[in-house]
């Protein structure tokens, strides 16, 4: 018999035709359906359950009671956070069969996205964007936005490391953790 190179909870159901990476962690009743790709050194928490052909890169970190619909696909380094939710067709109907019409959304490197908060499908979420706890997004989000509410409206930048960006007159910020520059232009943030 092969020997994983991932933990799965003996609670936790794996489909067939699954790729996981290596050191990636796996939690009590969680149910990854055939065919996903995961990347190495991910942690799945408890109750996630990750839809057929959904892809993770590498480490990204799923909080508890997260529902990850196919059509998702996720960047390195992507946190999402406790009861989070995507989805996956516009406008659903029980008596309506789309499984052939999911939409895709796709959240960038570095991206975090809160407790609570929903993604409707087909919108994409920015590197390092962070999406406040119950917000609703309905609409794409830039690269290092702060975004919040229902329906999510930008309210900021956020660093790399977490961190709201101060933006002088000139249109320069600094991480105060990492110290790490950024700078603001025609509503677009780039770090130097």
């Amino acid at each position: 018999m092969k020997e994983e190179k991932y933990f799965a909870h003996q609670t936790a159901i794996i489909d067939q035709g699954c790729q996981i990476g290596e050191g990636t962690k796996i939690w009590h009743f969680s149910h990854i359906m055939k065919d996903c790709l995961i990347g190495e050194k991910c942690n799945i928490g408890q109750n996630v359950v990750i839809s057929p052909k959904v892809e993770l890169g590498k480490n990204v970190k799923i909080q508890n009671n997260v529902s990850i619909y196919t059509g998702v696909i996720c960047e390195d380094d992507v946190f999402l956070g406790p009861s989070m939710v995507f989805t996956n067709i516009t406008n659903p109907r029980s008596a309506v069969i789309r499984r052939g019409s999911y939409e895709t959304t796709r959240v960038k490197r570095g991206a975090s996205i809160g407790a609570n908060a929903t993604i409707v499908c087909g919108h994409d979420i920015g590197e390092f964007a962070f999406i406040g706890a119950g917000a609703v997004v309905t609409k794409h989000v830039k690269a290092y936005a702060l975004v919040v509410g229902n329906p999510a409206k930008q309210i900021g930048w956020m660093s790399e490391f977490g961190h709201r960006l101060n933006f002088d007159v000139q249109g320069f910020a600094i991480c105060p953790e990492s110290k790490e520059k950024y700078q603001l232009s025609n509503e677009i943030v780039k770090k130097l």
